[in-house]
């Protein structure tokens, strides 16, 4: 395990398109850069607190079925809320739209929630990043597997900056019914991601 491989870790982890990438790629489009960006913060920031809690060991506390199934609902109800906004918000969507009519605080909060309540990532961070720390333990210094975190969140972070520049960019040269079609496939997809979310639930709960 190195820095550059940590790194690598990271991108591969905000490269799949998923909840967070489809929100971004919606709020950059009505909003500009900086909704976009912060709503990838404030993911990131749900990162760290992921980070922090594999240190403190509670791994085997969320591998409980009734954890589980709360986390898996938890997804749910916030993919789901954010999804129907997105499509409510469609309608309203105008060329003349400025970009600071978009709260920068509700996107980066939407991040957050987002973030902390996607069972991949909670999967990703107290399962996969958890196993590596384990095994990392034993051969590096705790200096050293800070700065592997840290390298890890600044694959997150340049995946961040990518998805924004390249929503906001290409804002200025979508048409209304474009912009309007492509929110209603971010808020879509969405929802399918909180149906999906419901889904695993009802299978912890029901068909264990």
């Amino acid at each position: 395990m190195d820095i550059f491989s940590c790194l690598l870790l990271g991108l591969s982890l905000s490269a799949p398109i998923g909840p967070i990438n489809a929100a971004q790629l919606d709020r950059g489009i009505r909003g500009g850069f900086w909704p976009a960006w912060l709503l990838g913060l404030g993911a990131v920031m749900a990162d760290i607190v992921y980070i922090l809690l594999v240190y403190f060991g509670v791994v085997h506390f969320v591998n409980t079925p009734f954890v589980k199934s709360f986390l898996w609902l938890f997804g749910f109800f916030v993919l789901l809320y954010i999804g129907i906004e997105s499509l409510l918000t469609a309608q309203k969507i105008t060329l003349q739209e400025t970009r600071s009519a978009e709260s920068l605080s509700k996107s980066f909060a939407a991040g957050f929630f987002m973030s902390l309540s996607n069972p991949i990532s909670i999967l990703f961070w107290l399962g996969i990043y958890g196993s590596i720390l384990a095994e990392t333990a034993a051969t590096y210094a705790p200096k050293e597997l800070i700065i592997f975190s840290a390298a890890v969140l600044s694959g997150v972070l340049m995946w961040d900056i990518t998805m924004a520049s390249l929503a906001s960019a290409f804002r200025r040269w979508l048409t209304v019914p474009l912009l309007k079609a492509i929110s209603i496939i971010s808020g879509l997809s969405l929802i399918g991601f909180g149906l999906y979310f419901g889904f695993e639930a009802a299978k912890v709960l029901f068909f264990r």
